[in-house]
């Protein structure tokens, strides 16, 4: 993904994403700016990044401990970002979508 790249890990155990309560809304975004402060002073910034979360065991998650991989970008690098076009269907969609609306209540 990139030749080098910086791991944040939060001090507090935190299994995985979905694992953080009430008060933790600014974690995240504290674990960011602080892996592009480190990129930044490690000499990686080479224009733009991509942040990594794995959650769960179907996410790929191998370590039981919420991290954030910062991963530097920069133009002609070679990695794109692809994402197979998935068909589920109308009626499935039209499912996802009455549970999105309820779930936003």
């Amino acid at each position: 993904q990139a030749p080098a790249h910086v791991l944040v890990i939060p001090r507090r155990h935190v299994a995985a994403l979905t694992d953080l309560q009430d008060g933790d809304e600014g974690l995240m975004g504290r674990l960011a700016l602080m892996g592009v402060a480190t990129a930044r002073r490690l000499g990686l910034d080479d224009g733009g990044y991509r942040f990594v979360i794995n959650c769960g065991e179907d996410g790929c998650q191998s370590v039981p401990h919420l991290h954030l991989h910062v991963l530097p970008r920069h133009d002609g690098d070679g990695v794109g970002l692809a994402w197979p076009r998935k068909e589920p269907g109308l009626e499935r969609l039209r499912e996802l979508a009455d549970r999105v609306v309820r779930a936003m209540g």
